[in-house]
């Protein structure tokens, strides 16, 4: 059966937007993937979203005369619910990308539009729509429980990074094993200015779809807090105090963010409430980093997150986690700890980053030998590279 073509609306009043977005896009356009429509203001885009009841995904800058992209974001369930939207914004502008986030936006990119980040996007949001709308579908032939926990798993997985950048000095890979009970596990990167790149791992309270749904919002909190502060403490401030602002079920995240600079090595992070992240060297041997003061975010706010900086080595391995890796247990009760995590390296160095989370996977498997686990298990590693970057 033939793909049919996503309908994507990008409203935007610059005139060259319309033939640029044609000609980048224009392999997708011709294979069916993608169809797009153009609009140069919200005003416009409501026209279009009424004539054309089947678009599935809105792009959308903010400054534009008529009606602005904060003001169309709003507009847009009562004339098409069933859509995802992303907003084109200023980079560091988180005032504006909060209130977008705060209208329904699913994600943002930043100007000047990097294509290969903005159809990393686009995939992500479809991917997320299509999740949600089969789940949708599906939620009567569930239980309510049954239904909630799927409809999380879905919006668990639809967010979580697919690509890993390749950069001359160094490897980053990922990957979550979700729980039989969903919970609230996500990591994520964000390519900074000077070849940088930050890097965030966390754990969500709670389960089901409201911990799904807080997810959501502090990843593209993390996100646009990355772009606008460079340091990985004052980022979680920032996070902390819009996760408290508005927070009546208390809910509570955990995050270890970083920022790996590859011209000196140089990686720093900083914890709220989270498990201190290990460095693996290249004869297996590792060291856990000295833990930064730091509470879970998301209840008290206005706090100070202290940072620490490592210089990595080549052929080191920092690898940060959740404690659904050092909590997970056998048919016994055991944990498999910290000890265990660090004994997987001994004898088996990793080779880079994708070969560690691999070797951590199936150390907590062969461990838990088919015990149910009821915490998500999750790994992000980055490797200093010894090798070309071919290898």
């Amino acid at each position: 059966m033939k793909e049919i073509a996503k309908k994507i609306l990008v409203v935007d009043d610059e005139p060259d937007l319309m033939p640029l977005v044609m000609q980048r896009m224009r392999r997708d356009i011709r294979r069916g993937k993608y169809e797009f429509h153009f609009a140069g203001n919200g005003i416009e885009a409501i026209d279009v979203l009424s004539e054309i009841s089947d678009i599935d995904m809105i792009i959308t800058d903010i400054n534009m005369p008529g009606m602005d992209g904060l003001a169309l974001l709003e507009k847009i369930p009562d004339v098409n619910p069933n859509t995802r939207s992303i907003v084109v914004s200023a980079y560091g502008d988180m005032n504006n990308i909060r209130t977008a986030m705060n209208r329904g936006a699913f994600d943002f990119v930043t100007k000047p539009i990097d294509f290969g980040d903005l159809r990393v996007t686009i995939e992500r949001t479809l991917r997320n729509l299509q999740e949600w709308r089969e789940a949708m579908s599906s939620r009567d032939k569930l239980t309510a429980l049954e239904s909630e926990l799927d409809v999380a798993n879905q919006i668990q997985q639809s967010i979580l990074p697919t690509e890993f950048p390749k950069h001359d000095g160094f490897r980053i890979f990922g990957s979550m094993e979700p729980a039989k009970e969903v919970g609230g596990d996500f990591f994520d990167l964000v390519l900074l200015e000077d070849s940088c790149v930050g890097l965030s791992v966390a754990d969500v309270s709670d389960k089901g779809v409201p911990a799904a749904l807080f997810m959501m919002s502090s990843r593209t909190m993390m996100k646009g807090a990355a772009i606008s502060a460079r340091d990985p403490g004052e980022v979680l401030s920032i996070v902390n105090s819009m996760l408290a602002e508005d927070n009546d079920p208390q809910m509570f995240v955990t995050v270890l963010y970083a920022v790996y600079d590859p011209d000196n090595g140089q990686f720093t992070y900083a914890s709220g409430g989270h498990d201190a992240p290990l460095v693996v060297h290249a004869d297996g041997s590792s060291d856990l980093l000295d833990l930064t003061s730091g509470l879970v975010l998301g209840i008290v706010p206005d706090i100070v997150f202290e940072q620490n900086s490592v210089t990595l080595k080549p052929g080191d391995t920092v690898i940060c986690y959740t404690d659904g890796v050092t909590e997970a247990m056998n048919s016994e009760g055991e944990q498999f700890g910290i000890k265990r995590l660090k004994q997987t390296f001994i004898d088996s160095p990793p080779i880079n980053a994708q070969d560690a989370v691999e070797k951590i996977f199936n150390a907590v498997s062969s461990f838990a030998d088919g015990t149910v686990q009821s915490d998500d298990i999750t790994c992000l590693t980055l490797s200093r590279d010894v090798m070309t970057p071919d290898e």
